[in-house]
Formats: C-alpha cells, structure tokens, sequence
C-alpha cells in the first residue's frame, strides 16, 4: 500500500489549519471504511509525533483495519500516545494489557493506564475501570468509585455503563436501592442497544417495578432483551408473553423486530 512507503518519509511542516482539514478527512475515510484514504493521512501524522494519529495507527494494527493485525506494532504506537498522554491512547493500550495482545496480560497495569485515561475524561476507559473495581477479581474492589466512574460514563452516553448503574440502584451496591433510578438508566441503555438492560427494562414494565406496569411493552423489551442473547431476558419470557392476547403478542413481536430509532 502506498502509505506504508510514506510511513519511512519525513513530513514536511504542516500548517496547523491544514493539518485539522487533513485529520478531519481522515476520520471522515474511517468512518467510511476507506482505511487506506485515513492511514494515507495518519502515517505521516503519528512519524511527526501527532498523537491523535499515533493512536489511530495502532487502533489499526491491534484491529487489522486496512493493515494485516500486527499487536506488537499496535503496542509500538499505541505505547507513543500513551506516553504523550493521549487518553485514548492510553485506554488502547491498557486494553492490550488487559487482554494480552502484544504484551503479557497484565491486569493492574491495564487498570493504571485506565485510571490515566479516565481522569482525563475518556468516558470508556471509565466504563471499563469502573466494571473492574465493580467485579474485584483482577484489582481490589471499590464499589464508590465504580459508581462514580460508572456514573461519569453514563452521563456521556455510554450504555454499558447505564445498565451497571441501573443493576447497582436495583440491587443497593454502593447507593440505596431506588427501582425508578434503576429504570431511568436501563432505559437510556435500553435505547442505546444494550440487551442487559433491555431485558431488565421488559422486567420492570412487566411487574410495574419502579415504573408504571404496562405489560405490552414489557413484552417488547423482553424480546429485544432476549433477541441479543441477554440471558437475563429468558425467565420473564412466557409470564410476559402470556398476559398479552394473542393479538397483542403478535403486534409486540413486530414492534420487537423494527430497528431502534437513533439516540441523538
């Protein structure tokens, strides 16, 4: 590919207008698919020393996007905006300790650099750290601050860490128990995708926990719930489905199947 050559190149200066233009061009050829077109913009980028670039390429090399998956290259890079105190940079990397890729697995270290990234604002390495803390198993637990990492997520739009916020207010960990609570972030998880809280959301409006019982779309979230492989959808299934009429049913079962309207 051409821009591998480009890669051994010294960049000539770019003014700083034109260097936005060309990173936003980028994105916008990524966003696309058009790998080449963005790794075109972002080789010669990360070898000046952008950041944003550096941790671009190695998001690329540890995915295989438009590049044969390399991790070791991925670490090379993503290590270079980790260092410079890119945020997503770190959180890239901490990934690759997390699961091994590149380097030896290394859960403490991918929680430092998770810790970095989210105190800068990185909303998922936010989510991630806080499920750490949450779960215990791989770092000391920490049920406060997995609630305010989780709740700083959450209010950047992240819908795993919506659905964790509702099991926590469901289940009293770390807060008082409060089922509307519950219900307004599995709802806000619920819109986004995520079939956890689809699931519990089809649970409350079937029993009228937290929110007013309204079975038909109780019904609705349930499948959806079900339809993404939460397992946590399975046991309200028949109960739901049997205090619907046929007809109505049958009308929950398409409504369950259309794709959800785009949360702005």
């Amino acid at each position: 590919m051409n821009w591998l050559r480009r890669f051994t190149r010294t960049p000539a200066p770019v003014p700083e207008t034109e260097h936005e233009n060309e990173m936003d061009l980028a994105d916008a050829a990524a966003h696309r698919g058009d790998w080449e077109a963005a790794l075109t913009i972002w080789g010669p980028r990360a070898q000046a020393g952008d950041v944003r670039a550096q941790n671009n390429i190695g998001a690329c090399f540890s995915g295989g996007l438009g590049v044969e998956r390399d991790p070791a290259l991925a670490v090379k890079w993503l290590t270079l905006a980790s260092d410079a105190g890119d945020p997503a940079g770190q959180r890239n990397l901490a990934n690759m300790y997390f699961r091994g890729e590149g380097l030896p697995e290394d859960p403490a270290r991918a929680a430092e650099l998770y810790r970095l990234a989210a105190d800068a604002g990185d909303a998922e390495a936010q989510d991630m750290l806080s499920w750490m803390l949450l779960e215990g198993e791989m770092i000391p637990p920490d049920t406060a601050e997995a609630l305010r990492l989780a709740t700083a997520a959450a209010v950047q739009g992240m819908p795993n860490a919506m659905s964790r916020l509702g099991m926590m207010y469901h289940n009293a960990i770390g807060v008082e128990r409060d089922p509307a609570e519950a219900v307004r972030w599995w709802s806000g998880a619920a819109a986004r995708g995520e079939e956890d809280a689809q699931a519990m959301l089809g649970a409350a409006l079937h029993m009228g926990m937290g929110v007013e019982r309204d079975p038909f779309m109780g019904f609705v979230w349930l499948l959806r719930g079900h339809a993404g492989d939460s397992p946590l959808a399975y046991p309200f299934l028949r109960a739901a489905e049997d205090a619907l009429s046929i007809e109505e049913a049958g009308r929950a079962r398409r409504m369950a199947d259309e794709p959800l309207e785009p949360v702005p």
